[in-house]
């Protein structure tokens, strides 16, 4: 399929499981620090099989999954499984102190886990510090054999991941941060598979190419794994035609300009119809408010096959940083396929209605540089983590200590959201989840603020895709604003962006007991504790209640 296989496969007679059908792929992960070049920048990183980015995993829908992970690095160590559902496993989630204790350096676990009815880009990553900035990979889930894709099939695939690069310890970021209290400094550079590109303040950096021939079609597996940058995505005199978002298939509709946010998954079909040439592939970051990103936009090229060594580059210019109408553009052309085949399952009625208002505010500290801490919060509570995994306190009823079941459904203090914040920005804080019972009907209204730093929040929630019904700016209006929900093809996701003083409304099912998080894909708001969990109860029998712990599953 394009790309290397992993090098530490142990089931051999599933090597190539793109290629023939295969239901259970064993691989392992070997956590370990690396020194990687990139050409004028060389430092040790924390990687996944000496690769950076990670080792592609190909799979099909249903398939079986099993991956040793051993940790050979001093840091803790705990790998999600982006997107992934985990129906009644979510001791195969990841998030650690969430689902599980993390894996300790010199241990090791197997994370095992079926790929139930779906079909699309994913990702893995490390969900643990910031390590996820270099500890990540794409998880290609291919539909069964003999099934179609919806859409004309591509003559290639392509992995693209985006990322952004510190030319220092990323960790070390991250703890002067927390200690200071402010806002962690900003990346040197964006990439493109671990490339900076051209643009960047590396003047011998290298490129990302994807060569193409004249009259096919290429299809763009495109996965954000920046840890604070939404990011603008664009090709040279080329259209893109999206099919896909977050391994849900969407109608196909032909655009210029995409936004990824961290977290997010798009696939999209490239039709290489232009002579012999070089093109520029751009990324570049979004921001519409006056929080600072690394602006420094990474880049690639197509190069069609005939192309001279000495052909000049068709350049495109990166959108402006604060371009927001190109974001609505984007999030609002997106709609479900839903098709006979696939259909859009959306919930009509709703047993929970709760308003989730997002943002970032500032408490008192005084230890910290200027007297004040940054903190984030949904709803007034910053989430504070706790030492022991929820999940193992949820499902051996030992909760008293480790949780409670009172998160609020609606904002303790109720003011006007995207106007002047009130004087008072401090939180309160606590370890509070949201309880659920099995298969009830949820629609949550994720509201942006004003305090301190307004932006846009991707939210990702484990365990769940959900659907988008509907956004919108200002103050939501609980009587006007739902009159307009889309409640026939809404976009899937698992991942949504909440635009800068607005928000956006998502519905799901609660059909997958445990315990899962939702959270700000920022990794600086996650940090600051813009997150919480919701806790989802047994239905009726073994098959709609959580699946026993595996034997090795970590402790803290």
């Amino acid at each position: 399929m394009g790309s290397p296989w992993i090098k530490s496969i142990i089931l051999v007679s599933c090597m190539f499981s793109a290629l023939v059908e295969c239901s259970v792929h064993n691989y392992k992960f070997d956590v370990v620090v690396a020194n990687v070049t990139r050409n004028c920048w060389t430092k040790p990183i924390v990687t996944v099989n000496g690769q950076f980015p990670g080792p592609t995993l190909y799979v099909r829908e249903d398939d079986t999954v099993l991956v040793q992970v051993v940790n050979h690095v001093k840091y803790n160590i705990s790998i999600h499984w982006h997107g992934v559902k985990q129906l009644r496993n979510g001791w195969a989630d990841g998030p650690s102190y969430i689902t599980q204790c993390p894996i300790q350096p010199g241990q090791s676990y197997v994370y095992n886990f079926t790929l139930t009815g779906q079909r699309g880009t994913l990702w893995w990553h490390a969900h643990i510090l910031w390590l996820r900035a270099t500890v990540h990979g794409a998880l290609v889930i291919l539909p069964k054999l003999g099934v179609p894709y919806p859409y004309p099939t591509p003559y290639k695939e392509e992995v693209l991941i985006l990322g952004e690069w510190w030319n220092s310890d990323v960790e070390a970021v991250a703890d002067e941060a927390l200690s200071s209290g402010a806002p962690p400094n900003i990346s040197d550079t964006h990439t493109i598979n671990s490339y900076p590109g051209p643009l960047s303040r590396c003047s011998s950096a290298g490129d990302f190419i994807l060569n193409v021939e004249t009259g096919k079609t290429y299809m763009l597996r495109i996965i954000s794994a920046a840890l604070n940058d939404q990011l603008f995505f664009k090709i040279a005199g080329h259209q893109l035609t999206v099919v896909e978002v977050d391994a849900t298939y969407v109608k196909p509709f032909n655009i210029e300009t995409i936004l990824v946010s961290p977290g997010q998954t798009i696939n999209v079909l490239v039709t290489a119809n232009k002579p012999p040439g070089k093109f520029l592939i751009i990324a570049s970051p979004f921001m519409d408010s006056v929080v600072p990103v690394d602006d420094v936009a990474t880049s690639g090229l197509i190069n069609y096959s005939g192309s001279l060594a000495t052909s000049q580059i068709s350049l495109t210019a990166p959108p402006p940083q604060n371009k927001t109408e190109l974001f609505t553009k984007f999030a609002t052309s997106l709609k479900s396929l839903n098709s006979q085949t696939y259909p859009c399952l959306v919930p009509s009625t709703v047993d929970h209605s709760l308003l989730f208002t997002v943002g970032v505010g500032l408490d008192a500290c005084a230890n910290c540089d200027n007297g004040v801490r940054f903190v984030a919060d949904i709803n007034n509570i910053t989430f504070e983590m706790p030492t022991t995994a929820l999940l193992q306190a949820h499902y051996f009823n030992k909760t008293q200590g480790v949780f409670s079941d009172d998160f609020p459904g609606n904002p303790l203090i109720v003011f006007n959201y995207t106007g002047t914040p009130p004087n008072n920005t401090e939180t309160m804080k606590g370890t509070r989840l949201y309880r659920l019972a099995y298969n009830s009907t949820v629609q949550i209204v994720l509201q942006g603020t004003q305090y301190v730093a307004p932006e846009t929040h991707p939210m990702h929630l484990h365990g769940f895709n959900f659907f988008e019904v509907g956004r919108g700016f200002g103050d939501y209006e609980s009587k006007q604003d739902p009159l307009k929900f889309n409640l026939v093809d809404p976009v899937e996701r698992n991942t949504i962006g909440v635009p800068t003083g607005g928000w956006t409304a998502i519905r799901f099912r609660a059909d997958n007991p445990g315990v899962w998080f939702f959270h700000c894909h920022l990794e600086v708001h996650t940090t600051w504790g813009l997150k919480m969990a919701f806790v989802v109860g047994n239905g009726n029998g073994p098959n709609e209640s959580v699946l026993p712990p595996p034997s090795d599953l970590p402790t803290c």
